[in-house]
């Protein structure tokens, strides 16, 4: 069987993470499924998905990882192409990616105690977000 939920966030910008843990823990329940797979993926080329301790030390640590890595103010040629500003924020998202797979059993995600699933918006301003949770079970 196949359940679909969706979820709007609204976020503040670049760097601004969101724990959507317990919204996918809800979507798990309406599907009354007890073991399968889930995916959650957010719609866009500037935002993504991961795991992570959701804390304000970690998520300070990984925006401050893609600060190094993929500055907002370097020169990107796609905005020469486009003529905007968030060149960053679609690098920074490729790198992290727009999806994360859990596994569920006993109807519960198979989640670590200090592992939480969060949305990270890349983009440089601040952008109404739609993330998909789909499941697959029984």
């Amino acid at each position: 069987m196949v359940h679909t939920r969706r979820y709007d966030i609204a976020t503040r910008g670049q760097g601004d993470a969101h724990d959507v843990t317990d919204r996918v823990a809800v979507a798990l329940a309406e599907s009354q499924l007890t073991a399968g797979i889930l995916t959650v993926f957010v719609v866009g080329s500037t935002a993504a998905v991961t795991t992570i301790e959701f804390e304000p030390g970690a998520v300070a640590d990984l925006n401050r990882l893609f600060d190094a890595l993929a500055p907002r103010d370097a020169e990107y040629r796609h905005h020469l192409r486009w003529g905007d500003d968030n060149g960053s924020s679609h690098v920074r998202a490729a790198l992290l990616g727009p999806s994360l797979t859990v596994p569920f059993t006993d109807g519960k995600l198979t989640l670590g105690t200090w592992q939480q699933i969060m949305l990270l918006e890349m983009d440089t301003r601040p952008r109404k977000r739609e993330i998909v949770v789909q499941l697959v079970g029984e």
